[in-house]
């Protein structure tokens, strides 16, 4: 093995570095608990996963707002214990077996990143699974559980777009905040706050829309 090949695979290593850890978290919290194997284990399988699958370029956005990450974590938590609080209720209320659907949720987001933290998020969230993911259009296909009628079809619908948007505010890419702020400007709330960065991109993919004739 050469130098050059050597030096090759550590670069790639390390680029995937923050991904690998990603999988061993995943891997603990699916476990329930951090044990020595649960931990060894998941280092195995995330190895084994990036270097017998293929997978696909992942975009990283090369940011990272802690404020909006501790925001994301905070609410993931609390969503967590007052939908397991739920679900147990409703495996014991004596009404039955609560209504159930399966929601189509229009992501904002292009990032394959993004999408899956996104749904990864949601199905770790009692009561809530993606069943399917469209890749190619960003959709998410979610069983939730306990919707009884179209308003908390919303509800459970802009429940999932929120965890979206504090992931976008928290490490997304300039087009993901790009996204949510046209989002944000067709129903008149107001947009994420701009960096001069995010603003130049904005402005040129208003003026690319304009000479093409494109439709935010």
């Amino acid at each position: 093995m050469t130098a050059e090949r050597v030096r090759s695979e550590r670069s790639t290593l390390l680029l995937q570095l923050p991904l690998l850890i990603w999988l061993v978290v995943l891997w603990i919290l699916l476990w329930g608990h951090i044990t020595v194997v649960s931990v060894l284990s998941g280092i195995v399988l995330a190895l084994g996963i990036t270097r017998v699958f293929y997978l696909p370029p992942v975009e990283l956005s090369g940011r990272f707002n802690v404020y909006w990450a501790a925001v994301f974590v905070v609410r993931f938590l609390l969503d967590l214990v007052r939908a397991s609080f739920l679900v147990a209720w409703q495996a014991i209320d004596p009404r039955g077996i609560p209504t159930s659907a399966v929601l189509l949720v229009q992501l904002h987001t292009r990032s394959d990143f993004i999408m899956t933290l996104t749904a990864e998020a949601i199905s770790l969230v009692p009561g809530s699974i993606v069943v399917e993911v469209d890749r190619e259009h960003s959709r998410l296909y979610v069983h939730s559980l306990g919707v009884k009628d179209d308003a908390e079809v919303e509800q459970a619908r802009r429940i999932i777009l929120a965890a979206e948007e504090r992931l976008v505010r928290a490490l997304g890419t300039l087009d993901d905040v790009w996204h949510i702020n046209q989002e944000r400007r067709m129903n008149g709330r107001p947009e994420i706050r701009l960096s001069a960065k995010q603003k130049r991109y904005e402005d040129e993919r208003e003026r690319h829309g304009e000479r093409t004739g494109d439709t935010p």
